[in-house]
């Protein structure tokens, strides 16, 4: 019998607490710094797996997709508390720093996963300080999440100065419209004439922009992003392959599935009966 259990503070602190196996499909639409008190996570990023032991913590990047394994280890329940970024956050933060002292050659990851190291005192003392607020169900005062929030926000940035970039990335607007655009228009058929028409760029600042983003073409992180989406929908093993086809934006199932085996080694159909 499961047993779980999540305390969830202004969207801000969020704590779970499992007493059996749990997988669940993870979207994070804020940037999140994740604790491990007990048990096993398994992160799995499109067939890259990590796995996150007790007292280890974790950073994922705002708008990625993710399939988490949450185990009981050795009898003792899986549990873990989260602090979310939200843009709001970052930004009134961001506007008290010394813009003098920031680094001046970071630079942002495109990687969705960020491992902290092992072992430090200031992770472990930020936690431990949270978790009693869950034990006791105690509403922590606004001011008290500000001042958390402020301490994880220290432990990123005094762990590697790119991660000021992937923080900070609104300071230039044009990343999160044009992520924003293309997370939740991958499926649709649209021209890049009309990609670029409705993020209000011509087509050439469109492709540059875009460049900026990833090394792909659009067309290409188009398929990428489809075929990243037919695997988390197949990892479910909830519908059928013509279903998923259709689901993130393929007209051809044929099509669909050559482009699947070429990219994962395994052809829709075999996967589902893995």
């Amino acid at each position: 019998m499961e047993e779980l259990k999540v305390h969830n503070y202004s969207n801000v602190f969020i704590a779970s607490y499992f007493t059996d196996n749990c997988e669940c499909s993870h979207a994070n639409s804020e940037h999140t710094l994740l604790y491990l008190c007990s048990g096993e996570l398994e992160i799995d990023q499109y067939g890259k797996k990590s796995i996150l032991h007790q007292n280890e913590c974790a950073f994922m990047r705002r708008d990625n997709r993710m399939l988490l394994q949450k185990r009981v280890k050795e009898g003792v329940p899986y549990r873990s508390v989260v602090l979310k970024f939200s843009r709001d956050f970052l930004r009134m933060f961001y506007q008290k720093l010394d813009k003098n002292k920031l680094p001046r050659y970071a630079q942002r990851d495109k990687s969705s996963l960020y491992m902290l190291p092992a072992g430090r005192p200031d992770i472990k003392s930020l936690f431990e300080s949270i978790l009693p607020y869950f034990d006791s169900t105690v509403q922590p005062a606004e001011e008290v999440l500000q001042l958390k929030m402020v301490e994880g926000l220290y432990i990123l940035l005094n762990t590697d100065i790119n991660l000021y970039a992937s923080l900070f990335d609104f300071v230039d607007p044009w990343k999160i419209d044009l992520m924003d655009f293309m997370e939740h228009n991958y499926m649709n058929d649209l021209s890049l004439e009309e990609m670029a028409g409705y993020t209000g760029r011509s087509l050439s600042t469109f492709k540059r922009d875009f460049k900026k983003y990833s090394n792909l073409s659009p067309q290409k992180w188009i398929i990428k992003r489809r075929l990243e989406a037919a695997y988390e929908q197949l990892s479910s093993k909830k519908k059928k392959v013509s279903e998923v086809c259709m689901d993130v934006g393929f007209k051809n199932l044929s099509h669909f599935s050559r482009i699947y085996k070429e990219m994962y080694g395994l052809t829709p159909t075999e996967m589902l009966v893995e």
